[in-house]
């Protein structure tokens, strides 16, 4: 094995994504829904919470997780990702006494799920 193999390819997590076309994405969610049809077909996530994650110190963007909610139901969580890849789970901030304050990274649910799928 040789050294660069070794060696992990930075990943630009800020430029992750890319657009694709009405088709290929209708096409990728007929795919899915032919493939899981009982499972649910889409969520919406509000810009006020998107920005807020995003509006965390050091934050490039946001992971999903699949994830089932307190009554049962299969739903999304997202936590905001910093340059390397990993969780935003603390924030360290100065307060207003001028000392430094560990506080709590975003995670956010409560997307609304939408029986529609791509129309």
């Amino acid at each position: 094995m040789n050294k660069e193999s070794l060696v992990k390819e930075k990943v630009e997590y800020q430029s992750v994504g890319e657009q694709i076309s009405h088709e290929l994405a209708a096409k990728m969610v007929k795919d899915h829904h032919d493939k899981y049809s009982d499972e649910s077909k889409s969520y919406v996530i509000g810009r006020k919470i998107i920005d807020e994650i995003l509006a965390q110190p050091g934050c490039v963007g946001v992971r999903f997780f699949d994830a089932i909610n307190e009554s049962g139901i299969k739903t999304l969580v997202y936590i905001g990702i910093d340059s390397n890849g990993k969780n935003i789970l603390e924030i360290t901030t100065v307060n207003d006494y001028g000392k430094l304050a560990v506080t709590e990274g975003m995670s956010a649910d409560r997307g609304q799920t939408n029986l529609n799928w791509f129309s």
